[in-house]
């Protein structure tokens, strides 16, 4: 719950003003009231428009709720779904987070889907248990291609907001098992969550199982932003070499 509608919009300008990698997909996801403003400012340019959540019907008596119908009316492509604080605070199951994904493949949106342990899960040793439980429900009766298109983001809790980070090395693994507990996952982009900012971007993505980030307090100033399209543009060039 960030920017008005001129303060996205300066976002946006400053960031398409700055040097942009080609090999490397950029998605911003303002607020449901920025996204039409920044829909027409990002028109001709490669970077994608998301939303932070959805509704799974398509309209109906759902009172402050969006649709994806709506989300594709603005010209969204992405949308965020099962984020914790969604899960923590607005009550979002397992099983609304898979009727929203399936919601959103109907209608040409590609889900991030979010999936991570609490500090408790993790200091019990359960954050495989948590987050493995966490991605098969969100698939469920998803075909193995529809799976591929998606995108899932591990974001330990204990990491969101605080400064801590997991290691690379132990996020890498957790990604691992993800990719591996769904057919199709081995085909799809999958991004770390939790305090990545430009000091520890690079050395996340180097790990063979880390496509990327979904980014929180360090995307909401350009200079913050860039290191981290920076450090996915280095892993784009090494893995094409």
């Amino acid at each position: 719950m960030h920017k008005t509608v001129p303060e996205a919009l300066s976002f946006v300008r400053e960031l398409l003003a700055a040097p942009l990698p080609g090999d490397v997909d950029i998605v911003v996801a303002p607020p449901f009231t920025a996204l039409y403003a920044v829909r027409d400012a990002l028109a001709g340019t490669a970077i994608a428009l998301g939303a932070q959540t959805m509704n799974e019907a398509d309209s109906g008596p759902h009172t402050g709720e969006i649709s994806p119908v709506m989300l594709r009316d603005v010209g969204v492509s992405y949308v965020i779904l099962g984020h914790s604080e969604r899960r923590a605070t607005c009550g979002e199951t397992d099983g609304g987070v898979n009727r929203k994904v399936h919601a959103a493949l109907a209608h040409g949106l590609t889900p991030i889907v979010a999936v991570g342990e609490t500090e408790e899960d993790h200091a019990a040793g359960a954050t495989l248990e948590r987050v493995v439980r966490q991605t098969r429900a969100a698939f469920r009766r998803v075909n193995e291609r529809d799976v591929a298109r998606c995108v899932v983001a591990y974001e330990p809790i204990w990491a969101i907001g605080t400064g801590l980070v997991d290691t690379p090395q132990s996020a890498n693994h957790v990604i691992g098992e993800i990719r591996a507990c769904v057919a199709g996952l081995e085909n799809a982009r999958l991004l770390y969550g939790g305090s990545m900012k430009g000091s520890n971007a690079a050395a996340l993505m180097a790990e063979p199982n880390i496509d990327g980030g979904l980014i929180g307090g360090a995307s909401l100033t350009v200079s913050s932003f860039l290191p981290i399209i920076d450090a996915a543009r280095s892993r784009a060039d090494a893995r094409s070499r």
